[in-house]
């Protein structure tokens, strides 16, 4: 049985001290050993950014997609292969910007893969920009004189285009955050789940703090995660911030309804080759 340690490369992350980053790919890989699964049982695809650079310190199948476009290779993947368990990887600039179309189309898709935004509210590889989530008035690179947007939520978002698995967690709170990502392999259908990722660099500071006056987990409440407007509701939130599965229903999975692959995965069905010349007259 694969350890977490199986799912290390030998690259050493150049993440920067103090990054978010560390406490996601920990719970991820704690995560996998935890499920019993091998790393040849996944597929990670991964966006451009900091967090795409998980590309090159996860020991499993890999995929280093565009900035934005992790959604449709991880889709295509799971169409193509239903057996494997497919994560996708994205920060909250391209998921939430570049890749927003893709993002409202997967959930109303349902297919069955996990989709992780690492959410430091920044375009942090490229230094600093504003992003879709950065808050009102920020002041970066791209938004000195502060940003007259207002933040996008993703988590209204997803559970309003039909994400059958929405859940908020906090990077630091490595264990919890394991647990959530375990949740979400195992729910049959799109699992989405936003990690609010501290960048000590390019945001404040004292974010870390912040983040810990604000944090509480759903599962010390009484919160059921079984009513869309309340979860919608309780995604809003931001005096505090609600770490735990906010929303989750059973809906069939995109694949489960194709027959060409109930029996067996495409991937491992016989390629027919089909003659074509009589089509190509009809272009002479």
């Amino acid at each position: 049985m694969a350890t977490e340690k199986d799912f290390l490369t030998l690259n050493q992350p150049t993440w920067c001290p103090g990054c978010g980053n560390f406490g996601i790919w920990t719970a991820i890989r704690q995560a996998l050993a935890e499920l019993g699964l091998e790393p040849h049982q996944v597929v990670m695809v991964f966006d451009i950014g900091c967090c795409g650079n998980g590309a090159n310190y996860y020991n499993l199948y890999g995929f280093h997609s565009l900035h934005g476009r992790p959604l449709p290779v991880a889709y295509a993947t799971k169409l193509a292969n239903h057996e494997l368990t497919v994560i996708a990887i994205s920060g909250d600039g391209g998921g939430y910007g570049e890749g927003g179309n893709h993002f409202l189309h997967t959930c109303r898709g349902n297919v069955d893969i996990t989709y992780i935004i690492h959410n430091n509210h920044r375009y942090s590889l490229t230094t600093g920009q504003s992003s879709p989530t950065s808050e009102h008035g920020a002041k970066t690179k791209s938004t000195p004189d502060g940003l007259i947007e207002y933040p996008l939520n993703g988590l209204q978002i997803a559970i309003t285009a039909g994400a059958t698995f929405v859940a908020q967690a906090y990077a630091d709170e490595v264990a919890h955050l394991k647990e959530l990502i375990k949740k979400a392999i195992n729910h049959q259908g799109f699992s989405f789940l936003d990690v609010l990722q501290p960048c000590v660099i390019f945001n404040e500071k004292n974010v870390r703090e912040q983040y810990r006056q604000k944090v509480y987990k759903l599962e010390e409440t009484d919160y059921q995660s079984k009513d869309k407007l309340q979860a919608y509701q309780k995604a809003g939130e931001t005096e505090k911030l609600p770490i735990g599965v906010l929303y989750q229903e059973t809906r069939p999975t995109y694949e489960s309804q194709l027959p060409q692959i109930a029996k067996m995965p495409l991937v491992k069905q016989e390629v027919k080759v089909t003659p074509i010349s009589e089509l190509l007259k009809e272009f002479k």
